[in-house]
């Protein structure tokens, strides 16, 4: 489908993929609607059954979800809502409305014991709350709705919102030394790179023949390292700004206990992804300096 002709939905414009769909669909689309939980809670069918007829989309992003990892452990309830409901009531929707549907997805899909790229017709086995809802998520998309694309990705972050770089930033700032672990692998994958993804996918789906392109996918950037690794390189990047370079030490997860188990290993098999729709994707490194980049030049726009 010619641009021109492409109207957007996107859920969940606050988030850190939203901001980035914001600010990238308008050049992609005809016309762009970005809805953030005020304006659309996707928890809610009538209000997205409404929502959806009114504004009569070829493709809805879902951007939205519960993303409170450990919170979920006691809050299954509005994990579900948020993760299982909410994809749900956009799928019915879309169906109704004849429109295609992009919805996000998670490496927490799948338990970690894997030892090499998971691809996405691999069988999954959340660990905890938040995999398991996102999971069944995924699920109520594909019984729902025919032209759909569930895209999963891993280790989002961006030079806004609230992320391990963000964190490892103000920490790291006041701090000599922190200690990260060291036994968890995957891709960081800047949020901008996620939206161009979806809007590259948007494009196929929205087309007379984008039944055939729907299906599971997954999308992260290039390489994989620790989150300790993660840690290192955006401490030397800030040693350019700093004048002072944190340490990292390496521990591992059972030195640092959370409420809700980590997948051990989350690099994701992207190349059915990019065979099919061409995204553009970069090494994470090079993702990472873009955004720390993007980061101390808002800050150095803020002093001023």
């Amino acid at each position: 489908m010619n641009a021109d002709d492409l109207t957007l939905l996107v859920t969940g414009a606050n988030g850190q993929v939203g901001q980035e769909l914001r600010r990238r669909a308008p050049g992609r689309a005809q016309n762009v609607v970005a809805l953030d939980r005020a304006g659309l809670d996707i928890g809610d069918a009538d209000a997205v059954a409404a929502a959806v007829a009114k504004i009569r989309p070829s493709v809805i992003i879902n951007a939205a979800a519960y993303t409170a990892v450990d919170q979920a452990e006691s809050a299954a309830a509005e994990a579900d809502r948020g993760n299982r409901i909410g994809p749900a009531n956009l799928a019915a929707a879309a169906a109704a409305q004849n429109a295609a549907l992009i919805h996000i997805s998670t490496d927490y899909v799948f338990d970690g014991r894997g030892k090499r790229p998971y691809r996405a017709d691999d069988p999954v086995s959340p660990l905890g709350i938040y995999g398991q809802s996102k999971e069944a998520g995924e699920r109520a998309v594909r019984d729902a709705l025919a032209r759909h694309v569930i895209l999963r990705t891993a280790w989002v972050y961006a030079a806004h919102g609230s992320n391990f770089m963000r964190t490892m930033l103000r920490v790291g700032h006041t701090r000599d030394e922190l200690k990260v672990v060291d036994d968890q692998h995957g891709t960081p994958t800047p949020a901008a790179d996620i939206a161009e993804a979806c809007l590259s996918i948007a494009g196929h789906l929205a087309g007379s023949d984008g039944e055939k392109f729907a299906g599971t996918y997954h999308y992260v950037a290039e390489g994989e390292t620790t989150w300790a690794g993660f840690a290192e390189a955006i401490f030397e990047r800030a040693a350019v700004v700093w004048g002072r370079r944190p340490s990292v030490t390496r521990i591992t997860s059972a030195e640092y206990p959370v409420p809700a188990p980590r997948p051990a290993y989350s690099v994701l098999d992207c190349a059915p992804t990019l065979a099919t729709f061409k995204t553009p994707r970069q090494p994470w490194q090079a993702g990472l300096e873009a955004e720390l980049s993007a980061f101390f030049a808002t800050l150095e726009n803020n002093k001023g």
